[in-house]
């Protein structure tokens, strides 16, 4: 079992920058971030896999936001630039050691942190 814990959450105005971190217990093989706003499903956010050569983005934050690795510490980022108030959701850090499967759906990954929130003000 990994355990997952999540950090760098708040508050920001739009236009602001925020940058998320997820601590994993072990070893992970590919890594990604979730969000989920009220009333709203899990979106895909960001995919990395264990080389860092291969990420994936979801559509409505390409040009925005960016994820990197730290292997050495078992640690994935995520860096949020240009938030804007529809990027307001709990945000999620999700891994798998299964192998490559997939990258944007939730079945996808068996580990999952318990969440940051994110609220961007407008």
């Amino acid at each position: 079992q990994v355990q997952l814990v999540e950090s760098g959450g708040g508050l920001v105005q739009a236009g602001g920058s925020l940058r998320l971190s997820c601590a994993a217990s072990g070893r992970t093989l590919v890594m990604g971030w979730f969000r989920q706003a009220p009333g709203k499903e899990r979106e895909f956010v960001a995919y990395i896999g264990w080389g860092a050569g291969s990420t994936y983005y979801g559509d409505s934050v390409k040009g925005r936001f960016t994820i990197s690795r730290d292997n050495a510490k078992n640690t994935v980022y995520l860096q949020m630039n240009s938030l804007k108030p529809e990027d307001t959701a709990v945000y999620y850090c999700a891994a798998s050691n299964r192998g490559p499967t997939g990258w944007g759906r939730v079945y996808e990954y068996e580990y999952w942190g318990q969440g940051t929130q994110v609220t961007v003000s407008s």
